[in-house]
C-alpha cells in the first residue's frame, strides 16, 4: 500500500460514519423528541420539532462550511477534519444525556458548524489523488453516502428497540473511534506551500450562487433544483413520522423500510443510471426521472396499506435520474474554469433548501394531520413542486444548451 493508502481509507472511513450516524437516529428521533416535549406530545408535534431541529442544522452549516473550507485552505485538513469528528461525538453526546428539547437544538447547532467533514474530506482527496486516480478516488463519495444510508438506518431500527437513547450511544462511539484513528495514523495532505490566508470574503455561501446566476439557462435550471430538493424533503425528513402516524410502525420497520430504499436508489445510481441515462439522453433522462418522482410522491400520499410504500419505492427512486441528468446538462454549459464553482453552488443550495425544507414539510404533515387526517399532505405538496420543477426544466432546456466561453 502507498503512503497515501491510510489516508483515503480513513476519508471513506469517516464519511461512511458520519451518513451512518445520521442514518441510525432517524428511526428513533421521533420517540425522543416524543419523550421529551412530554406525555401530551404527539407524533404531529414532534414532526414539527423535528423539522426546525434539522433546519437549525442546516442554517449552521450553511454559514459555517465556507468558513470550514477557508479554515482548512489555511491551516490544513488534518485539524480541520478531526474537529468535525469530535464536534459530532459532541452532538451525539447532547442527544444521549438530553433533558430537554432545547439540548437537543444545542447539539445540532454544534454539529452543524464543525460537521463540514464532507467538504474537507473532498479537499483532502483532492490533495491526494493524481488526475488518473482523482475520479475513482471521489468515487469512495458515493459508496460511502449508499453504504451508510443502508447501514445506518437497519442499525438504529434495531438498536432503537432497546432504546430511544441507544443508537446515540452507538453514534457516540462510533465518532469517537474514528478521531483515535485520525489522531493517531491520518497524515496531512495540504503541503505548507499550498496554503493561503484565510480571507472573510472568500467564506462567503452567498457568492456562489450569485456568481453562477449570470447564466441564464443555469439559473433557471437551478430553480427547477431547487424546488426538487425542497419536495425531496416530504421523504428526508418526513418518512418517519409519516409512516407512525399512517401505519403505526415502530422503529425496527421504519429502519427496515429506509434500508430498502437505500439499496434501490444504490442500485439506481450505480448500476441503473449507467444504462439508462445514454438510452434516453440527458434531457429526456430529466423529464422522466421528475416524472417519475412526481409519481412516487403522489403514490406515496395515498398509499392506504403498509406494503404498498416499499412497492412505490421502486418508482419513486428510479426518479432518481434525474439528478445526476440534470448536474450532467449543466455541466456541459458552464466552462472548464467554473466547474468546481457549479459543483459548490450545489452543495450551497442543498443546504439553503435543509433550512426552510423541513419545517415546511413537517408543519404542513403536523397540520393536514391534526385538521384533516390526512398525513400525506407533505408528498402530495412534493408531488406538485416536481412537476412544476419538470415544467420549468422543459421551458429552460429549450433554450441553447451551448458551453459558455471561459471567463
Amino acid at each position: 500500500m502507498s503512503k497515501r493508502s491510510p489516508g483515503l481509507i480513513f476519508i471513506f472511513i469517516t464519511l461512511l460514519i458520519d451518513v451512518t450516524g445520521f442514518g441510525i437516529i432517524i428511526p428513533v428521533m421521533p420517540g425522543l423528541i416524543q419523550s421529551l416535549i412530554g406525555e401530551g406530545g404527539t407524533v404531529s408535534d414532534a414532526a414539527t420539532y423535528g423539522g426546525w431541529l434539522i433546519a437549525s442544522y442546516a442554517v449552521t452549516q450553511f454559514f459555517c462550511a465556507p468558513i470550514i473550507g477557508g479554515l482548512s485552505d489555511r491551516y490544513g485538513r488534518r485539524p480541520v477534519l478531526l474537529g468535525s469528528l469530535f464536534g459530532f461525538t459532541i452532538d451525539y453526546l447532547f442527544l444521549v444525556f438530553a433533558p430537554t428539547i432545547g439540548w437537543l437544538f444545542i447539539g445540532r447547532i454544534v454539529a452543524g458548524a464543525l460537521g463540514a467533514s464532507f467538504t474537507t474530506a473532498g479537499a483532502y482527496i483532492a490533495d491526494i489523488s493524481t488526475p488518473e486516480t482523482r475520479g475513482q478516488n471521489f468515487g469512495i463519495v458515493g459508496a460511502a453516502f449508499g453504504l451508510g444510508f443502508i447501514i445506518g438506518p437497519t442499525l438504529g431500527g434495531l438498536l432503537g428497540d432497546m432504546g430511544p437513547r441507544v443508537p446515540f450511544m452507538a453514534g457516540a462511539a462510533l465518532t469517537m473511534i474514528n478521531w483515535l484513528y485520525g489522531y493517531f495514523i491520518l497524515p496531512e495532505s495540504l503541503k505548507p506551500e499550498n496554503r493561503r490566508a484565510f480571507d472573510w470574503k472568500r467564506a462567503n455561501p452567498v457568492g456562489t450562487l450569485q456568481s453562477l446566476w449570470k447564466y441564464p439557462v443555469i439559473a433557471g435550471l437551478l430553480i427547477s433544483l431547487t424546488l426538487v430538493y425542497i419536495a425531496m424533503h416530504a421523504i428526508q425528513s418526513n418518512w418517519s413520522y409519516y409512516t407512525m402516524e399512517k401505519f403505526e410502525w415502530g422503529p425496527r420497520l421504519i429502519g427496515i423500510s429506509l434500508t430498502v430504499i437505500g439499496v434501490a436508489s444504490a442500485l439506481v445510481q450505480g448500476v441503473l443510471i449507467r444504462i439508462i441515462i445514454p438510452k434516453l439522453g440527458q434531457k429526456r433522462s430529466v423529464y422522466v426521472g421528475l416524472s417519475l418522482y412526481a409519481i412516487g410522491l403522489l403514490l406515496y400520499a395515498l398509499a392506504t396499506q403498509g406494503w404498498m410504500m416499499y412497492a412505490i419505492t421502486f418508482v419513486y427512486c428510479l426518479g432518481g435520474i434525474a439528478g445526476p441528468a440534470l448536474q450532467g446538462v449543466m455541466s456541459g454549459i458552464v466552462p472548464p474554469n467554473a466547474q468546481g464553482e457549479l459543483q459548490g453552488g450545489f452543495t450551497s443550495l442543498m443546504s439553503l433548501t435543509s433550512i426552510f425544507g423541513p419545517p415546511m414539510m413537517n408543519s404542513l404533515f403536523a397540520y393536514s394531520t391534526s385538521e384533516f387526517h390526512f398525513p400525506g399532505g407533505a408528498m402530495l405538496l412534493g408531488a406538485v413542486l416536481t412537476i412544476t420543477a419538470a415544467l420549468m426544466a422543459r421551458r429552460t432546456l429549450k433554450s441553447s444548451l451551448s458551453p459558455a466561453p471561459a471567463s
